[in-house]
């Protein structure tokens, strides 16, 4: 009997991998890495509705017969001419005669429309002729009240400057008569001792000089009153009275002393 020796394994350490295949995983582990990241993008942004379903369009069709062809027209006989029968000779159309009374009334109508025509003319040339009238009438009427309204105001003048020269006469005949110079008379003793009281009106004539001539004791006078009355008026001297430009004399000049006892 044979018997075979085999050499026992030894307890040997396995090798390292090599920095090539190590860059191979890695590179391997990234690109899975990116699709897995791209597949998971794509489903969470995948819709989840569902696609419309497709229409469906339906084809119609109709069925349409057509008439049969008509039948060919049958040959038509042949058509005798007859000769022309001669036409009697058309007898000319009398118009009809207008009938008298129609033609009577349209002639009165004519006139109708020709009367109202010249009336309504006549009634206008009328109405113009009152407007016209009517409006000269209102211009004397206006010219007459202006005329009037002058006349009243050259009358209203007339009597204003009249009443003017009155007051200027009246002023200037005052004037000439208001005294230059008038003394009262002197109170007579016995009639102050008496308590006698009275008045005594003298008239006289101012000459063109403005001097008092001719007195005279008018009316009731005391007679212890005529004396210092005369005296008293000799002494008066007045604005002489201008005439034509000329001084002349003023008669009748009167003025009434007053005696009291105070």
């Amino acid at each position: 009997m044979s018997s075979a020796l085999m050499p026992a394994p030894s307890l040997a350490l396995p090798a390292l991998p090599s920095p090539a295949w190590l860059r191979n995983a890695g590179a391997a582990v990234v690109a899975v890495g990116l699709h897995a990241l791209v597949l998971g993008l794509l489903l969470f942004h995948w819709p989840d509705t569902t696609p419309e379903p497709p229409q469906v369009r339906t084809l119609t069709t109709r069925l349409i017969s057509l008439a049969p062809p008509a039948p060919p027209a049958p040959p038509q006989p042949e058509m005798v001419v007859a000769p022309p029968v001669p036409l009697e000779p058309v007898k000319p159309v009398e118009a009809p005669k207008p009938d008298p009374r129609i033609q009577q009334q349209k002639l009165e109508q004519a006139a109708l429309a020709r009367k109202r025509v010249e009336e309504q003319k006549r009634d206008e040339q009328r109405q113009e002729q009152q407007r016209i009238e009517q409006q000269r009438l209102e211009q004397q009427r206006r010219e007459a009240e202006a005329q009037a309204q002058q006349q009243r105001l050259a009358e209203q003048q007339a009597q204003a400057a009249e009443r003017a020269r009155q007051v200027e006469a009246a002023a200037a005949a005052s004037r000439q008569y208001l005294p230059i110079a008038k003394d009262a008379p002197d109170y007579p003793e016995r009639a102050l001792d008496k308590g006698i009281q009275g008045d005594c009106t003298v008239s006289y004539r101012v000459n063109p000089q403005g001097r008092v001539e001719n007195p005279q004791v008018v009316g009731d006078c005391h007679p212890l009153f005529i004396r210092p009355s005369l005296s008293a008026a000799k002494s008066f001297r007045y604005q002489p009275r201008i005439v034509d430009g000329q001084a002349v004399a003023v008669e009748g000049v009167k003025n009434t002393f007053h005696y009291r006892i105070e």
